[in-house]
C-alpha cells in the first residue's frame, strides 16, 4: 500500500509537468507559425514591391516643426530619401545660381509609395520632362509630398522645409486627406458614426506587417459592411463642402507666391468616374470607402469635383497656373492602385498631364529664360 501511494503521488507532478509542456509546447508551436506567416508576408511584399520594410521604417517626427517627414538617407527596396529628407535625388545647397528648382507639395499621391522606384514617380518625370524641354538649363526637384499630409501639414512643410530650399516652380496637388476629415468630421456630427471608428490601426501593426494585413482587412470588411447598408450613409450636399479647404488652400498658394517665380494648382485625379457602373465605381471607391464607408461612390465622386471646383477657383483667384486634366489619367486598375494611388502607368500619365502644362505655360517659359 506504501509503494501504491508513493507511487501515486510520484506521478501527479508527472502528469502536470506532462500537461505545462504541452501548453508550452502549443504556445511555441503557434509562435513559430506565425514568425513564418510574417516571413511570407515579408517575402510576398519583397518579391511584389523590393521592400520588406514597414511604412513606419520609412519616417520619422522633426521635434523642432512636429511634423512627421522621411527619414534622411533612407534607402530599402524602391524608395530613397536624399540627405534633406526629401524623397528623390539629392540636391545641393544652397541652390547654385544657375539652377532652377521645381518643388512638388502634396500628400501620399505625391510620395508614389505603390510606383516601382524613384524614377517612376510623376515628381520625377516631370523633372525629366523639363530637363528635355530646356536642354540648356540645369533643373533639379524637391519632391515634398509625404503621405498623410493634409493642406495643414503642407504649409508647415512649405515654410520650414520647402522655402528654404528656394524653389522657383511650386506645384501643388493633393484633396484626398482633407476631403476625408471633413466627411468623418460630418459623420460624426451627426451620429452616423462613432468617434472611435476611425482609430488609427494599433501599435502591432506599425511593426509587423502580417498584423497589419489581417487588421487592415478586418476593417475593410467592416467598411464594405457600413457602405452597404443605407441607414448608414452621409448624405450631403457637395456644393456645401469645402470651404476649410479652400481658406488653407489659398494660404498654400500665397505663401507659395512669396517665394517662387511660379505656383501651379493641379486638380486632382481618381479612379471612380460617373460613367461607371455600379459595380465599377464600389471597386475603384473601395480604398475611399475604407476611410469614409458611411459614403456611397456617387458621393464620393460628387465630393472630388467639388474640392476640384474649388481648386479651380483658388487658381483663378490668386493668380496661380492651373493644371486641369485629371480625366486623362483613364479610371482603372491600370492605371490606379487603389481610389487616388497610381500605378506606374497612372504616375507617367499625371506626369505627362503636369509635363505639359508647364511646358505650355508663358510663366515657366519666363522663369526659364531669366535663369
Amino acid at each position: 500500500m506504501l509503494r501504491e501511494a508513493t507511487t501515486a503521488a510520484a506521478t501527479v507532478p508527472s502528469a502536470r509537468k506532462l500537461g505545462l509542456l504541452m501548453v508550452l509546447g502549443t504556445i511555441a508551436a503557434v509562435l513559430l507559425l506565425l514568425a513564418a506567416a510574417e516571413v511570407a508576408v515579408r517575402v510576398r511584399q519583397y518579391l511584389k514591391y523590393g521592400s520588406t520594410a514597414t511604412l513606419e521604417e520609412q519616417f520619422t517626427v522633426d521635434p523642432a516643426i512636429r511634423l512627421r517627414i522621411p527619414v534622411a538617407g533612407y534607402s530599402r527596396g524602391p524608395v530613397s530619401v536624399n540627405r534633406l529628407g526629401f524623397r528623390g535625388d539629392e540636391i545641393a545647397v544652397p541652390k547654385p545660381a544657375n539652377t532652377i528648382r521645381v518643388a512638388f507639395l502634396g500628400a501620399s499621391t505625391t510620395w508614389c509609395a505603390e510606383v516601382s522606384g524613384n524614377e517612376r514617380v510623376w515628381a520625377y518625370l516631370v523633372t525629366a520632362q523639363l530637363r528635355e524641354a530646356f536642354p540648356r538649363k540645369q533643373i533639379d526637384y524637391i519632391n515634398a509630398g509625404v503621405p498623410g499630409y493634409t493642406m495643414e501639414s503642407i504649409l508647415a512643410s512649405l515654410k520650414n522645409r520647402v522655402a528654404p530650399l528656394g524653389p522657383d516652380i511650386v506645384v501643388i496637388y493633393e484633396a484626398s486627406n482633407n476631403l476625408t476629415g471633413e466627411m468623418r468630421r460630418l459623420a460624426a456630427q451627426r451620429g452616423i458614426v462613432a468617434d472611435d471608428q476611425f482609430r488609427d490601426l494599433s501599435w502591432p501593426s506599425r511593426y509587423s506587417l502580417l498584423w497589419h494585413l489581417v487588421e487592415k482587412n478586418l476593417k475593410l470588411l467592416a467598411a464594405e459592411r457600413i457602405a452597404q447598408n443605407p441607414t448608414a450613409r452621409l448624405e450631403v450636399d457637395a456644393r456645401t463642402l469645402g470651404e476649410h479647404y479652400r481658406a488653407v488652400l489659398t494660404e498654400v498658394v500665397r505663401e507659395a507666391q512669396r517665394h517662387a517665380k511660379v505656383v501651379a494648382l493641379a486638380t486632382f485625379s481618381i479612379q471612380p468616374r460617373r460613367e461607371q457602373t455600379q459595380q465599377q465605381k464600389m471597386q475603384a471607391s473601395s480604398s475611399a470607402l475604407y476611410y469614409m464607408p458611411f459614403l456611397h461612390p456617387d458621393t464620393v465622386i460628387a465630393a472630388f469635383e467639388r474640392y476640384n471646383e474649388i481648386a479651380r477657383e483658388v487658381a483663378r483667384d490668386t493668380g496661380a497656373l492651373l493644371i486641369e486634366g485629371e480625366r486623362d489619367i483613364p479610371g482603372d486598375a491600370a492605371h490606379f492602385h487603389d481610389t487616388v494611388h497610381f500605378t506606374d502607368a497612372g504616375s507617367a500619365a499625371m506626369a505627362g498631364r503636369v509635363g505639359r502644362a508647364l511646358i505650355a505655360s508663358d510663366a515657366v517659359r519666363a522663369v526659364v529664360g531669366q535663369q
